[in-house]
């Protein structure tokens, strides 16, 4: 992918505001949500390619939590947010104030509805600051929970990617109580464009070489 060559540093610095932008929206959202202060944190954004992502978190047979959203619209691509399973259970912990909600317990239809609406507000909130500084038109699909070995997960996005090249956004987020802020909750956000999407994006960065 030819645009990758052509990606700079204060590129990069432009993802990672439209990241923080995103992350600000995401942190009102659930600040209404939780009915408490909530903030968020971006403290790496990249471009990595299958390899790197899998090490990223840990190896392609480490299992995580992750909500999948498909991108629908001008620049149609797949989003994961992936998180370790005990993570993803201590949020549901204070999303709903139960504690017995637990990946090896029964299903938990509220848990797991809890963990789709955290993947919906950072879905959408990303991708809402990412459409404003592009200008494009996108959507995102209905969030779709799943705990698996991330190799398999992430196979489904990669698949499509890999048709062109072998990258993917990365955007690392830190959710935390402004009052515990040593306990933050860390997850990984992808952002995976479709090929074609990929210059869409690259060229409204002003990384086309154009």
């Amino acid at each position: 992918m030819d645009d990758i060559c052509n990606l700079t540093g204060a590129h990069i610095d432009i993802l990672r505001e439209i990241g923080n932008i995103g992350a600000g929206n995401a942190a009102t959202a659930l600040s209404t949500l939780l009915n408490k202060k909530i903030e968020m944190a971006v403290p790496r954004v990249q471009i990595a390619t299958f390899a790197e992502m899998m090490e990223l978190i840990g190896g392609p047979e480490q299992v995580m939590a992750c909500v999948y959203l498909r991108i629908e619209g001008e620049a149609p691509g797949n989003m994961f947010f992936v998180l370790p399973p005990e993570q993803a259970e201590r949020f549901v912990h204070r999303m709903t104030g139960d504690d017995s909600f637990s990946f090896q317990g029964e299903a938990h239809e509220l848990g797991q509805s809890a963990l789709q609406e955290l993947g919906n507000i950072l879905a959408g909130s990303y991708l809402s600051a990412l459409a404003d500084f592009i200008q494009i038109n996108v959507q995102p699909s209905v969030p779709v929970l799943a705990l698996d070995m991330i190799g398999a997960v992430l196979s489904f996005g990669l698949l499509e990617l890999s048709r062109a090249g072998d990258y993917a956004i990365l955007i690392d987020t830190a959710i935390y109580d402004e009052r515990q802020p040593n306990e933050s909750i860390n997850g990984h956000f992808f952002l995976l464009p479709d090929p074609e999407s990929f210059s869409t994006i690259f060229r409204a960065l002003g990384a086309d070489g154009g």
